[in-house]
């Protein structure tokens, strides 16, 4: 799985982005590592849930109103974007390509 839509979404509305990953198991790909079970796996996920709930209570007040806590430009990426007209764009052979 990937971040890539979430990423480029957040590029488009300014917003910092930033993942958050975090392992439930190891048995697919880790050689010495037993197999696990469904319990085990909720288990771990629900821990996980708590971790994600105590980083954002931790970092959301932290950024929050703070002006100086993304020097990454993600505030005014598209300050230089340029947008096509839409009479300007190249229109798709498929809509104007006899059938």
């Amino acid at each position: 799985m990937t971040n890539m839509p979430e990423a480029k979404l957040a590029r488009e509305a300014e917003i910092c982005y930033a993942t958050v990953a975090m392992v439930t198991d190891y048995d697919c790909w880790h050689p010495n590592h037993d197999n696990v079970t469904v319990d085990a796996i909720v288990k771990v996920l629900l821990a996980n849930a708590d971790k994600a709930r105590a980083l954002v209570k931790s970092v959301a007040p932290r950024v929050q109103g703070d002006g100086a806590a993304c020097q990454c430009g993600c505030r005014s990426a598209l300050q230089y974007a340029i947008l096509t007209a839409p009479e300007a764009a190249i229109r798709p052979c498929w809509k104007s390509c006899p059938l």
